[in-house]
């Protein structure tokens, strides 16, 4: 049982299918045990605040909250908890942006049962975790320019914006989304425009989806 468990996990996910399938594994690894699960970024605060936990396994596209958000203020609260992040999205998109936020790992969601199970376990341990496919990846990329280098300029909040206008949300519906104003949102996609030298949200959202950004 999840109590008697040396690894405690609080697992987030919107999707019921991927939390039953995550409890299904852990459920043949006795020293991991699920101690809550929650379907949203809200969900995942409140409950990061009532267990004792050592790990969460963080899904980033969250309904509610972008999951790196979500991460954010989860180790300003409980500092000394783990947080594995668990994207579809490429490692390379996503993982460094996500371990400078403070997260411990990243694995993808097509990783393996073993891969599952062995990152969370090394993340307890306090190490971080990225898979091999992705520390080949930067090793190879170190000394290289890429085209989408561009969005890696970018903070947490305007890649976050980014994502949302490219997934066909407008400045109104994207400053209700976050609880920021019009303004401030319209700032954000100036700076963006800027920073990546585009010219309008046809080629932002171009930009997104070959590089894989969005669904």
């Amino acid at each position: 049982m999840a109590e008697f468990s040396s690894i405690k996990l609080i697992v987030v996910d919107d999707h019921t299918v991927v939390r039953e399938g995550i409890k299904s594994i852990i459920s043949s690894t006795p020293d991991i045990g699920v101690v809550a699960e929650a379907t949203s970024g809200y969900d995942a605060i409140r409950l990061s605040r009532q267990h004792d936990y050592k790990v969460m396994l963080l899904d980033i596209a969250l309904g509610d909250k972008n999951g790196i958000e979500v991460l954010k203020q989860i180790k300003a609260e409980k500092p000394e908890v783990q947080v594995l992040m668990f994207s579809i999205y490429r490692e390379d998109q996503y993982a460094i942006r996500s371990l400078k936020a403070g997260a411990s790992g990243y694995l993808n969601k097509q990783c393996s049962k073993e891969d599952l199970i062995n990152a969370i376990r090394q993340v307890a341990g306090g190490l971080k975790y990225i898979s091999p496919q992705l520390a080949q990846e930067l090793a190879n990329n170190l000394n290289q320019e890429h085209e989408d280098a561009l969005h890696k300029t970018l903070s947490d909040r305007e890649f976050q914006t980014l994502t949302m206008i490219a997934s066909g949300k407008s400045v109104s519906d994207i400053a209700k989304d976050l609880s920021l104003s019009v303004k401030t949102i319209s700032e954000y996609r100036s700076r963006i425009l800027l920073k990546m030298k585009l010219r309008h949200n046809a080629e932002l959202t171009h930009y997104a989806i070959k590089n894989q950004l969005v669904d």
